[in-house]
C-alpha cells in the first residue's frame, strides 16, 4: 500500500481543490496520490489532465488492448500503483477480468489471442531501455489494427510508460483502489 512518497503530498485546496476530491472521490472512492503530489505543480497537473481528457477520446484500438498495455508497461517498469488503477478501471469498464490477471504470465498464459500477444509483447518491447521493437512485430500489428490503431496503441503505451515510470520514481505505490472493490491485487512480474 501506499506511503512510502518521496515526494509529499499537497493539501488539495482552494475551490478547484474542492472539484478534484469531489470528482476523483465520485470515481475512485478516493484521491489519486499521484494528483495530491502533482499539486504541487499546478501547470505539470493540468498537463496531466488534458492529456488524460484527450485520450480518453480516442477510439481507433480497442480499450482492451490499450489496457492490457498498459497493465504490461506498468509490471515492467514496477509500478503498483498503475497496476491497482488500472485493474480496477478494467473491471469498471467491464473488460475481460481473467485475461488482466493473466497479464503478468501473458507469455504462459493460454488466456489471449495472437493479437492480444503482440500487443503485450508490444508493450514490453517499447519500455525496454533501450527499446526492442522489431520490424516484423511492427508489421503484423500494422496489419491486424491498421495505422490509425497502431499509430494510437503506440502513443498510449509511449504515455504508459510517462506514466508509470513518473509513478515509479516518486515512489507512488498501490493505493488499494482494487482492493477496494473486493478484487484480489494484481502481483508485479518478475522481469530477470
Amino acid at each position: 500500500m501506499s506511503g512510502n512518497n518521496r515526494i509529499p503530498k499537497a493539501e488539495l485546496t482552494g475551490v478547484r481543490g474542492a472539484i478534484v476530491k469531489r470528482v476523483s472521490r465520485k470515481m475512485l472512492g478516493d484521491v489519486p496520490e499521484p494528483v495530491e503530489i502533482a499539486w504541487h505543480n499546478k501547470k505539470v497537473l493540468n498537463f496531466s489532465f488534458t492529456v488524460g481528457r484527450k485520450v480518453g477520446k480516442w477510439d481507433q484500438c480497442d480499450e482492451s488492448l490499450k489496457s492490457f498495455a498498459h497493465m504490461a508497461v506498468a509490471g515492467m517498469v514496477g509500478c503498483s500503483f498503475c497496476l491497482d488503477l488500472g485493474y480496477y478501471q478494467a473491471r469498471n469498464e467491464g473488460l475481460d477480468m481473467a485475461k488482466a490477471h493473466e497479464v503478468a504470465r501473458w507469455r504462459e498464459s493460454a488466456a489471449f489471442t495472437p493479437l492480444e500477444r503482440d500487443v503485450l509483447e508490444y508493450a514490453e518491447a517499447m519500455t525496454a531501455t533501450p527499446p526492442t521493437v522489431t520490424d516484423e512485430l511492427s508489421a503484423r500489428l500494422l496489419e491486424a489494427l491498421g495505422p490509425a490503431a497502431l499509430v494510437e496503441l503506440t502513443t498510449f503505451i509511449a504515455l504508459a510508460n510517462f506514466y508509470t515510470r513518473s509513478n515509479t520514481a516518486m515512489g507512488v505505490e498501490s493505493q488499494g483502489f482494487a482492493t477496494d472493490c473486493e478484487l484480489r491485487p494484481l502481483d508485479l512480474r518478475s522481469t530477470s
